[in-house]
């Protein structure tokens, strides 16, 4: 198919991320080969640095937890001092245990280590959004992060996000859906996150002794935001019988690492199997018995059970519906034409949730190639694409960090399961503009661009329009430029 003028600038600033200089003429000889040749079956790019796998950060987050369980019981240990009757309570001073004090500070020291990794892990990643060749892959391996998002919000799955993109997202963004899916919910992010790791059977062998309870967060949001979608005419009995069979679902504990030790602990690591990146499946906390969910029953079969029934959840109608019509909303409009998210989900359907032919199909659609911009960027790909337009990178966390928190989008940290919004509405309103313009405004002061003419026709080429080429011209200095061009209608959208 012979390209237009505008498509270098669709495949860069839609498909992808942002244009970096000299990107546009590169990419205009073929646009559609650019975004094909992307799709490999290792996956998307990985963020650069030397940074643990789970197994380590287990380790890291072991001596955390036990940092805690240590001061806690030296608190208890510390003798209460009593208050006489005329001293006011607030005067009382409780004698410091030297003890409890360092373990104290020991787990704070701990905690701030796993965060500053985990900051620079971001760091990383945005690092590589602003620099690498591989727009689109970069941008579905992030859409694919968001379907099945994962928060810092909380601090036992904040200790392992990186961990998460890295090693069950980025690998198999290009493979089967039921693989990525699969490899998502298995990993201590996730089952930390969504509190799987704490779920047990109540007729098990473990959850009878100690009348330990069912949790249902991972099943209800595996169907609900993960697979089917509510629409899917399942019930609250589909969930409960799906939280079921998931029980056994959970991450190592400290005790188990050196299990072989003592007979006891080798009895309980034989009630252990281990699976990838520190997923273990515990077999006496697994509800026994068959399982029913959406009309299919899954006889007795410990991990297999859970398994199977997510993999018939990832590969169900439903799923290569919702989530068909999810990429053409992130990719191409916030409505997207029906027409495209029926050709993706023909195609998802057909070949088995093969996600890198959802990708093909996607780059082959017209519907992809109009060339009028249907998104608004959220601040990150604001973010990324303005160090893109700057030939540059973020630096240091603490500025990236401010700048994303001041737009509404803190690093690693969605509001909840659903990941990101993704619409014009979440993300133009005044005071959000307000706040991308005192972005780009103390960006464009420091911003090194001696030629801002050049600079705005090669972040968006065809779709740089009259109007903002003379405001870009005109502009009384190089900061008012280049502040000109980053809160352009078209440097906004994609």
């Amino acid at each position: 198919m012979a390209s237009s003028p505008t498509d270098a600038a669709v495949a860069l600033t839609r498909l992808g991320l942002g244009a970096r200089p000299g990107e546009m003429a590169r990419v205009a000889a073929d646009p559609r080969g650019w975004a094909l040749a992307q799709i490999r079956p290792q996956g998307a790019p990985q963020p650069a640095g030397d940074f643990v796998d789970t197994p380590r950060r287990l380790d890291e987050y072991f001596d955390y937890q036990s940092g805690r369980a240590l001061a806690r019981r030296a608190r208890r240990q510390t003798p209460q001092v009593e208050t006489p009757a005329a001293m006011p309570a607030a005067d009382a001073v409780a004698p410091v245990d030297p003890a409890a004090e360092a373990q104290r500070q020991a787990r704070q020291a701990a905690r701030r280590d796993i965060a500053q990794d985990t900051a620079q892990e971001f760091l990383a990643r945005a690092q590589l959004a602003a620099t690498t060749d591989d727009g689109f892959a970069e941008r579905w391996a992030l859409f694919w992060s968001n379907a099945i998002t994962v928060s810092a919000a909380k601090f036992a799955s904040a200790a392992f996000i990186g961990q998460y993109e890295r090693e069950a997202i980025r690998p198999h963004v290009f493979g089967k859906f039921e693989d990525l899916v699969l490899a998502a919910e298995q990993h201590p992010a996730m089952l930390l996150y969504l509190d799987q790791a704490r779920s047990a059977g109540p007729d098990s062998a473990a959850g009878a002794r100690r009348k330990a309870g069912l949790n249902e967060n991972l099943a209800r949001e595996m169907m609900e935001l993960h697979t089917v979608g509510a629409d899917a005419g399942y019930s609250q009995a589909d969930v409960t019988e799906l939280a079921r069979a998931l029980t056994g679902w959970s991450i190592p504990t400290a005790r188990e690492a050196d299990a072989p030790a003592r007979p006891r602990r080798a009895r309980m690591a034989a009630q252990v199997q281990p699976g990838p990146n520190g997923f273990v499946f515990r077999a006496n906390v697994h509800e026994p018995g068959a399982r029913t969910v959406m009309g299919k029953t899954y006889p007795p079969g410990g991990l297999a059970q859970g398994q199977a029934a997510l993999r018939d959840l990832a590969r169900h109608p439903a799923t290569a519906k919702r989530l068909s019509r999810r990429l053409a909303a992130h990719f191409v409009a916030d409505s997207p034409p029906d027409a495209l998210a029926a050709r993706l989900e023909t195609v998802w359907t057909d070949s088995g949730g093969d996600l890198s032919q959802v990708a093909r199909a996607l780059i082959a659609a017209p519907e992809t190639w109009t060339p009028q911009p249907g998104k608004i960027k959220t601040p990150y790909d604001f973010i990324v694409s303005t160090h893109r337009a700057l030939g540059s990178r973020p630096q240091r966390i603490p500025p990236l960090r401010q700048a994303l928190a001041d737009m509404g989008q803190p690093m690693f940290a969605p509001p909840s399961p659903e990941g990101w919004p993704d619409t014009a509405a979440d993300w133009a309103g005044p005071d959000a503009l307000v706040k991308r313009l005192n972005w780009a405004t103390t960006t464009a002061a420091a911003a090194q661009a001696p030629d801002t003419d050049a600079t705005a026709a090669a972040a968006l080429g065809a779709r740089l329009s009259d109007r903002t080429r003379l405001a870009v011209a005109r502009a009384e200095s190089r900061p008012e430029a280049l502040t000109l061009l980053f809160m352009s209608p078209e440097f906004q959208r994609r």
